[in-house]
């Protein structure tokens, strides 16, 4: 077993209460492909959450929830308009285009948050039918910097696309982890905002595997997604095993105290390595992640005590990040453990 990994929130255990809800729902038989009372459960808590139109949907992982649900909402010819940095366009291996048959357009911006400045040169129409036809807008929360859309951000950037007859679609593999930075409800910052698809992740914040997919516009899903997430591949038989992970998430709040925990450590790091001679945080620490630069060796030092990635190779920039099992013993260690590979 390896010592705690600062490397990735998939790196976790599972969350001893949603493990606890597999072993509940592992009882007896029950009808597959969603039609058991876990699923309906836990559907009913994503509607109590969202709101009583939302059209949920589960799956395995997050390429898989994002393509399948962005596939409801574009034709072959259309295009999904994306942050450069973004998911869909750095870590999916061109999944979405593959599936679709669309493609995803990168739009450069200065710290992975896309703006209304960024967008607007890429709505310009380009030649006819030479050109994909822009049809949705997506963005992650929190970004792949860690940072998070404030609420009138987000808010403009839908209202905007919107204007131009464009969806918009979060990513919300960190999306609890956002809400709990910015002191709200994930509906707060999707929904009420004006996102039309919300990927929620679970993966990351205690489960030990699913994610959900909410329409908030229940016309993009009803006539497609049962049938995109089947070609899909992300139709569980045995859905009982994903669904009973979300109802206990989502029961008292444990998704706010997972991603609240996350969070504080992070903060806690931060404090720890912040005046230590050679190291330099280069992003806003919002929610579970701190990006840093430090010389090679001393990288190389510390990933002897504790695992973690280089993000960037060409500055070099890594990402550490931390996770509902994280605890301030693991903190202080790695704190430690990285004061003395850069002394």
């Amino acid at each position: 077993m390896m010592n705690r990994s600062f490397a990735s929130d998939n790196n976790a255990p599972v969350a001893p209460e949603i493990l606890q809800a597999i072993l509940d729902a592992n009882a007896g038989d029950a009808l597959g492909y969603g039609d058991d009372d876990w699923t309906r459960r836990a559907v009913a808590r994503f509607k109590a959450h969202f709101g009583e139109d939302t059209d949920v949907y589960f799956a395995f992982n997050g390429t898989g929830a994002n393509v399948v649900a962005l596939s409801c909402a574009v034709r072959p010819w259309e295009a999904v308009l994306a942050p450069a940095t973004a998911h869909i366009q750095t870590d999916e291996c061109g999944a979405f285009e593959r599936f679709t048959g669309s493609k995803v357009i990168p739009i450069p911006t200065r710290d992975g948050k896309l703006r209304i400045a960024d967008l607007e040169p890429y709505l310009l129409g380009g030649h006819g039918e030479h050109f994909p036809q822009p049809r949705v807008v997506t963005v992650s929360m929190t970004t792949e910097y860690g940072d998070i859309y404030e609420k009138d951000e987000l808010r403009e950037l839908c209202d905007y696309a919107h204007g131009k007859g464009l969806y918009v679609h979060v990513d919300g593999a960190r999306i609890s982890n956002a809400a709990a930075a910015l002191g709200a409800t994930p509906r707060e910052i999707t929904r009420e905002l004006g996102v039309d698809i919300l990927t929620f992740g679970g993966t990351k914040n205690g489960l030990m595997g699913g994610e959900a997919v909410c329409f908030f516009r229940p016309e993009l899903s009803a006539h497609a997604m049962p049938f995109a997430r089947k070609q899909g591949m992300q139709l569980a038989s045995k859905m009982r095993y994903i669904a009973a992970q979300f109802d206990a998430l989502l029961a008292e709040d444990r998704w706010l105290r997972y991603a609240s925990h996350a969070n504080a450590m992070a903060q806690r790091l931060l404090a720890g390595v912040r005046d230590i001679p050679g190291v330099r945080i280069t992003r806003p620490v919002r929610a579970n992640a701190i990006f840093a630069i430090m010389d090679r060796p001393a990288i190389a030092r510390a990933q002897e005590a504790f695992f973690f990635f280089i993000f960037d190779e060409s500055k070099p920039e890594v990402r550490w990040m931390t996770h509902w099992a994280t605890t301030e013993a693991d903190i202080d260690a790695f704190a430690a453990a990285v004061r003395a590979a850069s002394a």
